[in-house]
């Protein structure tokens, strides 16, 4: 196997902010798990912090870090031979390809970083079948859904942080929120005079936590900058998903508007959990298990709400809010505006 390193990782081009935490949890669970998956929302980073995380371990892997893109794969019978061809491995007439994969990789200490597996979960049991049949062999993988194979770590990746409304925070303070220092870095990348002040602070923090901390549509809500100020953006956002477009011409078509990006995540769920996600709209700060199934049952949905819960979840569609008392479930700001637009 060709000797590659941790240069074969891409090289982002703009900063990556914030994420200590994280980025020390996931190490932490890469140390002691042979495969651990990034989950979240499209657009929540899954991607970056991976990219970040590999590039700071690359030195725990002499055999090599290797960057798998499987976002333009559809059918998941090539995942095998993307694997291969990311690893630079030659063809084996001779032999099944994932015998050849387990062969290569067996004893070899490498890391392979599978990035956007969640329309590929039928793949699945091939990765575990590699990491079953070789010994050193880790794998770091980015997915709105958990792949679900024995000896899988979880390792959710939340939206950034974002401000307390609830108290005066000077420019100084809000230039430390993850959320917001996002979104000043990106509208000086188009308006280099670009800075928060006392007067547009505000509007930020709120545009921050109007988009619940999610980091591609603060990016493209700063990239409005050039044109309109925060107050403004601010306003057009009770309409958000017709004003976050207009991402990177490098970037994937999914992740150029935040609609193409939650309609990537809406076209791999079944019917029911297409219909509860719709119904669960309809909810403002989210409810509890028994609100939702007063105004939803399964002769609405095909199938028991809790099957489509669950599964609404696993896609990183539903977050659990982290509060006392009775689970309530909610819908990030953006996946509702969406999901109104389907009932």
């Amino acid at each position: 196997m060709p000797d590659v390193s941790s240069g074969s990782l891409p090289r982002p081009l703009t900063s990556f902010i914030g994420r200590e935490h994280e980025l020390a949890q996931a190490r932490r669970l890469l140390a002691a798990s042979c495969l651990v998956t990034l989950t979240g929302p499209g657009g929540s980073g899954k991607t970056r912090l991976g990219i970040a995380l590999a590039t700071e371990v690359a030195g725990d892997y002499p055999d090599g870090v290797f960057f798998v893109p499987l976002a333009p794969v559809r059918d998941p019978g090539l995942v095998p031979s993307t694997i291969a061809q990311s690893l630079g491995l030659q063809d084996a007439r001779d032999r099944p390809l994932m015998d050849h994969l387990v062969s290569q990789l067996r004893e070899r200490k490498v890391l392979l970083v599978l990035d956007n597996f969640e329309h590929l979960l039928a793949a699945a049991p091939a990765v575990a079948r590699l990491l079953r049949e070789t010994g050193t062999l880790r794998i770091l993988v980015s997915s709105r859904s958990s792949l679900r194979v024995s000896g899988e770590q979880e390792c959710p990746v939340p939206p950034l942080a974002v401000p307390d409304l609830r108290t005066r925070l000077t420019p100084d303070d809000l230039a430390g929120c993850e959320s917001v220092r996002l979104f000043a870095e990106r509208a000086a990348a188009v308006a280099p005079d670009f800075a928060i002040d006392e007067r547009n602070g505000p509007s930020i923090a709120r545009i921050a936590r109007r988009l619940d901390g999610l980091p591609l549509a603060i990016e493209l809500a700063a990239a409005r900058v050039k044109l309109l100020p925060p107050e403004a953006i601010l306003v057009r956002l009770e309409h958000s998903l017709s004003l976050l477009t207009g991402g990177g011409r490098d970037l994937p078509d999914r992740q150029q508007t935040l609609r193409a990006t939650i309609a990537w995540s809406y076209d791999l769920l079944t019917e029911g959990a297409r219909r509860l996600l719709a119904t669960c709209s309809v909810f403002v700060g989210g409810a509890s298990l028994e609100a939702i199934e007063t105004v939803c049952d399964e002769a609405d949905i095909g199938v028991p709400v809790l099957d489509a819960l669950q599964e609404l979840a696993d896609h990183s569609l539903v977050r659990q809010l982290p509060r006392p008392g009775p689970p309530r479930y909610a819908l990030l700001e953006t996946i509702r505006e969406y999901a109104t637009e389907r009932l």
